[in-house]
């Protein structure tokens, strides 16, 4: 069935690549062109929805802080050193993805649309964006157990809506995000003021 979403058609074009040959950060990184940024920090952030193999998920999240960064500082075109564009992506989670990206497609193409798109045509915007990335993605590298499914979405939903031009689903990102980090500040607090309700 084909997907509406140019964000679902990108990721299936890689990840159907991915499938038939192994392909490094730099192959990612070339097949992506103008999308460089987002597709592949959606790229990488994906995984953490399912079961990865052990050690995968340092790598993932050093690449997609690093692009953010860069997104922050203004950049258009993504750099990465040579020994990060040498790494593979793993073949094994390519299947798992395009799976779970099929029961997805039918989501994105009925909730995902140019909308509010002037949030997104502000010349500050791509940096602002950037550095909401850059928090999810440092959320995403914390040992909180159970959380990696919810940063990993969040990531997904506002490189979604950056891609689709769709800024009414970048503010649900963005409330998504600021929730969720009061929510741990507010968790912070309470094991702060009752340190007996830790579990050692």
């Amino acid at each position: 069935m084909p997907m509406a979403s140019k964000f679902a058609q990108d990721l299936e074009q890689l990840l159907t690549r991915i499938q038939e040959e192994p392909l490094t950060l730099n192959d990612l990184l070339e097949e992506t062109a103008g999308a460089s940024f987002l597709l592949l920090i959606a790229l990488l952030a994906a995984p953490f929805l399912i079961p990865v193999p052990p050690g995968f998920t340092t790598v993932p999240c050093l690449v997609s802080l690093l692009l953010s960064l860069q997104m922050v500082s203004g950049r258009q075109s993504p750099w990465l050193p040579d020994r990060l564009k040498r790494i593979s992506f793993p073949q094994s989670i390519a299947d798992p993805l395009l799976k779970l990206l099929e029961r997805m497609s039918h989501i994105l193409d009925n909730l995902t649309r140019p909308r509010l798109k002037v949030l997104l045509s502000h010349p500050l915007a791509w940096q602002l964006n950037g550095l909401f990335l850059t928090w999810l993605t440092l959320l995403l590298m914390s040992p909180l157990p159970f959380t990696n499914p919810l940063f990993s979405t969040n990531i997904l939903v506002v490189t979604i809506a950056i891609l689709e031009k769709d800024g009414l689903l970048l503010c649900v990102g963005y409330g998504l995000a600021i929730v969720t980090t009061l929510g741990l500040i507010g968790i912070g607090y309470l094991l702060w003021q009752a340190p007996q309700l830790l579990p050692f």
